[in-house]
């Protein structure tokens, strides 16, 4: 197709609450560079992500000037958007122009932008701009084609909070056998962790709320407790292999206390609070390892789609909404009485 000159979308003008979100008509079409492809947008997934860098809760300060992925400085405006299923319709001069057409989930997590390798890499929506618009631009290496009889709005659950609950698995070593506790088992990650965990061969403890459980258990959970729940109490000391993450706070130490000697914890959230207290003696004298989880591993993103494409996962979409009620959207996304993922629809 020829590209048109505007499209529309969503433009974050700043660090702040939705009124930082304007809906805009007259934003320019990106083209391709080079080594390029251009995505019409089909659907988008609402992340944390999207409102954390919004109110600025990645910075350290309260300036609020390093809020980003990458620690470096927003700019403004920015179209965000990191979860994106769509279609290839342009593509740079070296990329084969076999691949227009192809539908494709866009890998979030960018080691190439703008033909260049940034020091750190990129997120998508967050140092670039993302998939709240008619079209996005990202590196050819970053589309991955995706065969699949779901929908635009079903794959679009899939490629943020599945990548990274893959990528903690991955960086985890979870293997058949292992036996893991997640946390925030109903979220976007959380819910994605238990299916994949499940998908290895592990045993799957959720800690989720009383309304959400049995659905959690029908995802692949063996048991759960609640988020008030001691762990200790309910499962054990040393009685877990592998926690995956995503909640911290003031009940953080008890997840170091379950873990067997030489057992793995991973962590890519901190919904319940970022400032925990650790025991250094538990960390030490357990043989414990930590990883911190945001880049991706290299082969992560191409084996969640082999999942998909297998059907060993599937999505979890609790709503949809258009793209011009990103607002509503992210209000409900914040209410969490949902499991799953809250989708966008953009075309």
């Amino acid at each position: 197709m020829t590209l048109p000159e505007t499209m529309r979308g969503i433009v974050l003008t700043g660090h702040g609450g939705p009124e930082t979100l304007q809906w805009r008509t007259d934003l320019p079409v990106p083209r391709p560079g080079p080594r390029d492809v251009v995505v019409r947008v089909a659907a988008a997934g609402v992340n944390n992500t999207d409102i954390n860098t919004r109110i600025g809760w990645y910075s350290k300060n309260a300036a609020a000037d390093d809020a980003s992925w990458s620690g470096a400085p927003l700019t403004f405006p920015r179209i965000q958007g990191a979860d994106v299923c769509g279609h290839i319709v342009a593509v740079g001069e070296e990329v084969s122009a076999a691949r227009i057409g192809e539908r494709v989930l866009i890998e979030p997590c960018l080691r190439e932008v703008n033909g260049a390798e940034p020091p750190r890499p990129w997120y998508l929506g967050s140092e670039c701009d993302g998939g709240f618009a008619d079209f996005v631009r990202v590196a050819s290496r970053h589309a991955h084609k995706i065969d699949s009889s779901l929908s635009d709005t079903e794959l679009a659950s899939f490629p943020c909070s599945y990548s990274t609950a893959e990528n903690m698995l991955t960086r985890a070593r979870v293997q058949q056998g292992d036996t893991v506790l997640v946390t925030g088992a109903s979220g976007g990650v959380g819910s994605a962790a238990v299916q994949l965990a499940k998908a290895r061969g592990a045993k799957v403890i959720a800690v989720t709320g009383t309304a959400k459980a049995d659905a959690i258990r029908k995802l692949g959970a063996a048991t759960t407790i609640g988020r008030n729940d001691d762990p200790v109490r309910e499962l054990g000391s040393d009685s877990i292999d592998v926690v995956i993450d995503l909640v911290a706070g003031p009940g953080w130490p008890a997840l170091l206390d379950v873990l067997r000697p030489g057992g793995r914890y991973a962590v890519a959230g901190a919904i319940a609070g970022p400032v925990v207290e650790l025991d250094v003696r538990t960390l030490y004298l357990k043989d414990l390892s930590f990883f911190g989880c945001t880049v991706l591993e290299p082969e992560v993103f191409g084996n969640l789609i082999d999942r998909i494409e297998r059907g060993d996962i599937a999505p979890l979409v609790a709503a949809t909404f258009p793209l011009q009620e990103i607002a509503g959207a992210q209000e409900a996304f914040g209410e969490k009485s949902h499991i799953g993922k809250i989708v966008l629809q953009v075309e």
